[in-house]
């Protein structure tokens, strides 16, 4: 046995790409089932039979829960191990998803969409920290983010089209069931890859920041939707407060107590602060759009749920491409420059927007798409860099759940804030003259319910009805994206200023004394 100090060169180390493909069918799978139960709710409604409200919680609660555990399991991740707990959230996930796919009833429905929230929350803050802790060559950890985030665009582009096929061919649980056979590889496979890492004095894990931590989270998420969608209520209000008081608390917990959650400390960097804030912006300003840019083209344009997927696949091409390329630009050029003109060129594509009509052709929405994707393709990568690169290691899981929370309040705002404006212009369209007002109102309340509606009357007035629906739809589209635009743009210029002289890191770190 020779004992020597030199440290191992980890790019000599094998498996760790091998490790990265166990890492990217986690993240695909969480991706797509983010996606594909909006395709299946028409069918699961018919079948199920769920009121207006179990409707909305089956499609809201996985995200809520999600949003609310985040932190808590990034950190847990950071106590127990990162491969144990993602893969025991991987089995977890394959069991849940079976759930789904049988439920009977509206009730277990909900349930189980929390549960598989649950175990949601456990993969995607374990895959970035594992990435953290598997390359430690910066530049090999840049590509490995970038195919990370590639898998993720790619799983949230796949989820309609493979959904589509789905629900063309089968029943609407097998949009769940094609979770197992991927948890059953990223289990086996796993087990043997991906090395364990952990905080190696990482303290207890604090049960009341936890509940502080899932109470403010799903308050202030819960609140802003609801109030999107029904405007301010007593209840509403009280959900707000209780939300953005937990986090006050918490906060201030975290700041006190010898072993945190969350070292808010990590704030202090600009780098990490910076690429947090252009991320929430970023969904922001993106999601609200992307989210009506799917009923656009299948209740204003026709196309079936296969065709419309396939419709929004250049966003994934172009995200996929810039993802894999967006290391070496950082370097090349610099962060601020990668990040900033990303966005810029997102906020000019999405501005193009307003010029949108009911007849647009496709030239227009696929290279709106493209240059998107593209965009937030060279931004989210980076910023996934700076922010894993500015924690030490024992925190990278706990760092990787604040970039992914920061996601999910993004996506509650942007569809909240950019939901209402379209919204609110929709429910103003003029009615048709003989309408009668039960069908009028069931029309105002959402374009998929006028076309609903207008089969309930003749077929002049059904036309008209569906017409004037589809205007006023794509009249706060436009709207919108105008809004949308205007909030990437700013984005953009935070971005420049924010992550001024920040630098990907460029030497490979030291590794501890190996035994030969």
């Amino acid at each position: 046995m020779i004992i020597t100090d030199r440290p191992a060169d980890p790019r000599h180390q094998p498996g760790r790409w091998l490790a990265l493909s166990v890492l990217v069918l986690a993240v695909l799978l969480v991706a797509v089932d983010a996606t594909v139960l909006g395709l299946a709710t028409p069918f699961l409604s018919e079948d199920l039979k769920p009121s207006g409200t179990q409707l909305l919680w089956i499609g809201d609660i996985y995200s809520f829960v999600i949003a609310g555990l985040l932190v808590s399991m990034g950190s847990l991740g950071d106590r127990i191990g990162r491969k144990k707990l993602l893969l025991t959230g991987a089995v977890a996930f394959g069991a849940v998803s079976v759930l789904n796919a049988y439920a009977t009833s509206p009730e277990m429905m909900i349930v189980a969409r929390a549960l598989l929230g649950v175990a949601g929350a456990t993969l995607m803050p374990s895959t970035l920290a594992l990435i953290r802790n598997i390359f430690h060559d910066p530049r090999e950890r840049s590509l490995a983010i970038g195919i990370w985030g590639a898998a993720a665009s790619a799983g949230a582009a796949v989820g309609p089209v493979v959904g589509g096929f789905l629900l063309e061919h089968f029943w609407w649980g097998s949009v769940f069931l094609i979770n197992l056979p991927v948890m059953a590889v990223l289990v086996v496979v796993g087990v043997k890859l991906l090395p364990e890492s952990k905080n190696p004095a990482p303290g207890p894990w604090d049960m009341r920041s936890v509940l502080l931590s899932l109470v403010g989270i799903v308050g202030v998420v819960y609140a802003i939707k609801e109030a999107a969608a029904h405007g301010m209520r007593w209840d509403i209000a009280a959900a707000a407060v209780v939300g953005v008081g937990a986090l006050i608390v918490f906060v201030r917990r975290q700041l006190t107590i010898r072993y945190p959650l969350l070292d808010m400390r990590l704030f202090r960097n600009r780098g990490f602060s910076g690429a947090v804030l252009a991320d929430l912006l970023t969904i922001l300003g993106l999601s609200g759009l992307v989210f009506f840019l799917s009923q656009y083209l299948q209740l204003v344009q026709g196309r079936g749920p296969l065709e419309a997927g396939v419709a929004e696949l250049p966003a994934a091409v172009g995200a996929v491409t810039a993802g894999l390329l967006a290391g070496r630009a950082a370097r090349r050029f610099s962060v601020r420059l990668v990040v900033a003109g990303g966005l810029a060129g997102v906020g000019l594509a999405t501005a193009a927007l307003v010029l949108l009509s009911e007849n647009t052709g496709y030239p227009l929405l696929g290279g709106v798409l493209l240059v998107v994707g593209v965009g937030a393709g060279f931004s989210f990568t980076v910023t996934a860099d700076v922010i894993l690169s500015s924690v030490p290691k024992e925190q990278a899981g706990a760092a990787s759940a604040v970039s992914e929370t920061a996601y999910e309040l993004g996506a509650a705002l942007g569809i909240a804030l950019l939901g209402s404006i379209v919204t609110g212009v929709y429910r103003g369209f003029p009615t048709p003259a003989g309408v009668p007002a039960e069908t009028a109102s069931a029309a105002h309340e959402s374009l998929g319910g006028a076309v609903e509606a207008a089969g309930a009357v003749p077929g002049h007035q059904a036309a008209e009805l569906v017409a004037a629906a589809q205007e006023a739809f794509v009249h706060g589209l436009r709207i919108a994206a105008g809004a949308g635009a205007a909030v990437l743009l700013a984005t953009s210029v935070v971005a420049w200023f924010l992550l001024r002289g920040q630098k990907l890191e460029e030497e490979v770190e030291k590794q501890p004394s190996s035994v030969r």
